[in-house]
């Protein structure tokens, strides 16, 4: 069975915690290598830059007011898994993976696809979203439907 993300981390409210996020901030920004932590025992540990790399993005990213999840790219999900995380319906994801917009593995008789394949095609979508948005703007400027020649309440 493959393990979903329980439910994502909010951002704290609390004045304390925030202050605290804004800790971790500064103290991920620091040089390379310089970060470390140190345990109940007192044993100090570097951070790893993976390790800090995934802090400083969880940190910004609450700073901003988001919630975040952390899940392995490396992770294998059913279609249905997939479906949810795409929010459309089993039925297009398969008509997707059969059409080869994303790759996917046949153990057996299930389809399972990699996180991190879903993700990608996600990327994708949203990066053609914005280019059709960026060609509706260029396309409406063209037509002039940008120019203030009037108030629509003047006629």
């Amino acid at each position: 069975m493959t393990a979903m993300i329980e439910k994502p981390v909010l951002p704290p409210v609390d004045p304390a915690e925030q202050r605290a996020l804004d800790a971790l901030a500064a103290l991920v920004a620091t040089p390379m290598g310089a970060t470390s932590v140190s345990g109940a025992e007192g044993v100090a540990v570097v951070l790893p830059a993976a390790i800090r790399e995934v802090l400083a993005r969880t940190v910004a990213a609450m700073r901003a007011g988001r919630a975040i999840a952390v899940e392995p790219v490396a992770q294998r999900l059913t279609t249905q898994e997939a479906a949810d995380l795409l929010g459309v319906s089993r039925p297009t994801l398969i008509k997707l993976l059969d059409q080869g917009e994303i790759p996917f593995e046949r153990p057996g008789n299930h389809r399972r696809v990699r996180l991190m394949d879903v993700l990608d095609y996600q990327e994708r979508c949203r990066m053609a979203r914005g280019r059709a948005l960026d060609e509706l703007v260029s396309l409406t400027e063209d037509l002039g439907l940008y120019d203030d020649d009037g108030v629509e309440g003047d006629r």
